[in-house]
């Protein structure tokens, strides 16, 4: 080999790793795309899935968990490196002309995730404190279906009965229940209910729920009457404070018994398709509801099987089995969704921080 032709492949080295430096020389811009929504996607997944096993293991009798994702923190790094070695020799050496060249490029990805265990006063607080029903009702103005939101989570409107399995009975909803939720749907839908927040410097924030007059047809009044009478409310009155109480409200008051996280889950646990074989060994519990299976499935389904299925809305695996909600089952994704907004509704507590993502370029 000349030296000549030693000198051009080391030009040619030096020219590529020049190359590669200036294609590299800045990793962290075209890293934001990629890890802003693949992070965002695995956490959502994840809360899904969290969710999911929860009301599984609900159903079984089983311990639910909850794991916040509290800091995500990726660091990158990019090392280059060229070498180039020969010898030259003079015209009568015996070992004539030699040249290496060499190049190399390390990258290291290292990601660092914290979770923070739910345990303790949050934990309590988030799961047994009774939702309050000002945030129920903001659900309903966001557009989620009056029965659906409020079958869900609502122990009683007005004195007026849900179906219960406090203490461990299975009590069927009382029929104006019912009748009133279907009522308050179909109205909802013709814009006939609406709520509003008022400040008061002495009571501080009330939600005020109102059913409208004006500009409704005579069959959409005619049910909100109905509503009225159904809930033992004033039948002239357009206006009422959202309260929570156990009991009826006062002539102004719409009392609402609102249940907490744990008693969401555990309606939400109905749904779920237990084997039998899990029935019959008594390791899981039978419907928390007396409504038949089918009734139910019509709201939501959540699947089971000892194969995984190929295309889920949300999947997890618990005791040999695998439980999931469909992609296709829209309704089964809308309840799922509900109950995780239920859950950030039942966090009563101070404000934490939210996840942290960063992403230190080296």
């Amino acid at each position: 080999m000349s030296s000549r032709v030693l000198f051009r492949c080391g030009r040619t080295l030096a020219v590529a790793v020049c190359t590669m430096f200036v294609g590299c020389a800045s990793i962290g811009p075209p890293s934001v795309k990629a890890d802003r929504f693949d992070y965002g996607t695995a956490i959502a997944d994840s809360w899904k899935e969290q969710m999911l096993l929860n009301i599984v293991r609900i159903r079984y009798m089983d311990l639910p968990v909850f794991v916040d994702v509290a800091s995500v923190v990726a660091g990158y790094s990019l090392q280059t490196g060229v070498s180039m070695s020969g010898v030259i020799s003079s015209s009568g050496a015996v070992q004539g002309n030699y040249g290496a060249l060499g190049a190399q490029a390390v990258y290291t990805d290292r990601p660092t995730i914290t979770y923070v265990p739910m345990t303790g006063e949050k934990f309590l607080r988030g799961l047994l404190t009774p939702i309050d029903p000002k945030n129920i009702f903001f659900l309903l103005q966001s557009g989620y279906a009056a029965d659906f939101v409020l079958g869900l989570t609502v122990e009683a409107l007005n004195g007026v009965r849900n179906s219960s399995t406090a203490r461990g009975v299975v009590r069927d909803a009382e029929p104006a229940f019912v009748r009133a939720l279907e009522l308050m749907r179909d109205i909802q839908a013709d814009g006939g209910i609406g709520m509003r927040v008022e400040e008061d410097k002495n009571k501080g924030t009330t939600a005020v729920i109102f059913f409208r007059r004006d500009d409704l047809s005579a069959e959409a009044a005619a049910k909100s009457a109905e509503v009225r009478r159904l809930l033992k409310l004033p039948v002239d009155q357009q206006t009422f404070k959202l309260v929570y109480s156990p009991m009826h409200g006062g002539e102004n008051e719409l009392a609402v018994t609102s249940r907490s996280m744990l008693q969401i889950m555990g309606a939400m646990a109905s749904y779920v398709d237990v084997p039998d074989r899990h029935l019959q060994d008594r390791s899981a519990t039978p419907a928390f509801s007396s409504a038949p299976v089918e009734q139910l499935q019509q709201r939501a389904r959540i699947h089971s099987g000892t194969e995984k299925p190929g295309d889920a809305f949300a999947a997890v695996r618990y005791r040999d089995h695998w439980f999931w909600v469909d992609e296709s089952d829209w309704q089964s994704k809308r309840a799922l969704t509900a109950v995780i907004f239920f859950l950030t509704l039942a966090d009563t507590g101070a404000s934490g921080n939210l996840p942290l993502i960063t992403i230190p370029a080296q």
